[in-house]
C-alpha cells in the first residue's frame, strides 16, 4: 500500500506539471488528484521537493536494472538518457523550479550507482579501498552529469545516442587503468 501511495503521487505529480509550474503545485493540488489526505501526503513526504526527488530516483532505478556492469553500463546510461527524455515535461518543469544543485544532486544519485556499480565489479579482487573505488565512480560520475545537464539545459535536442557514444569512447578502458593505477599506488609501485 505504501508504494502505491507513493506512486500515484508521483503520478499526479507529473499530470499537474503538464497544467502548470511546480512553484504553483500544492499539495492540496496533490491529494484532491489522489484523492488521499494531506496526513498521508505528509506521512510519506516532507513536501513536494521531497516527491520530486523520489520521483526521479524512482524514474532512475527503473531505468538502471540489470544494466550496472561494465558489459552493460553503455546501456544503463541510454537508459537513463531515455528515462530523462520520457520525462521530458516533468524534467524541464523541475528544472525551471529548482535550483542547478537539487538537480545535480537527483543526477549525482543515479549515475554513481550505474558507475559504482561498473567500478566494484573491475575492482574486485584488486584490493583497492571502498573510499578509493567510490573516488573512481564519483570522477566519472561528475562527467557525466555535467554532460546531462548542457543536455538538458539545451532542451535534450540533440542525440542523446551520440552523446552516449562519445561518453563510451572516452571513459572505455579508463575505469579499469584508473583501477590499476590505483592498486599500484596501494603496493607501492
Amino acid at each position: 500500500m505504501v508504494n502505491a501511495t507513493k506512486m500515484a503521487l508521483e503520478e499526479s505529480l507529473k499530470k499537474l506539471l503538464l497544467q502548470k509550474p511546480l512553484d504553483k503545485i500544492t499539495i492540496q493540488d496533490l491529494t484532491t488528484d489522489c484523492g488521499i489526505s494531506r496526513m498521508a501526503f505528509y506521512y510519506h513526504f516532507k513536501d513536494i521537493y521531497d516527491l520530486v526527488e523520489w520521483a526521479c530516483l524512482e524514474d532512475a532505478k527503473k531505468a538502471l536494472q540489470g544494466k550496472k556492469t561494465y558489459e552493460t553500463w553503455q546501456e544503463g546510461l541510454l537508459q537513463i538518457f531515455e528515462a530523462v527524455l520520457e520525462n521530458k515535461p516533468f524534467i524541464m518543469n523541475v528544472c525551471r523550479s529548482v535550483s542547478r544543485e537539487q538537480i545535480e544532486v537527483y543526477l549525482f544519485h543515479l549515475t554513481h550507482d550505474l558507475l559504482y556499480g561498473v567500478v566494484q565489479e573491475k575492482a574486485e579482487g584488486s584490493g583497492i579501498r571502498e573510499e578509493d573505488q567510490n573516488f573512481i565512480a564519483d570522477f566519472y560520475k561528475y562527467s557525466f552529469t555535467g554532460i546531462m545537464l548542457d543536455w538538458i539545459k539545451d532542451g535534450m535536442k540533440a542525440d542523446y545516442h551520440q552523446i552516449a557514444q562519445k561518453m563510451h569512447l572516452a571513459i572505455e578502458g579508463n575505469i579499469v587503468q584508473a583501477i590499476r593505477n590505483f592498486a599500484e599506488e596501494k603496493n607501492g609501485k
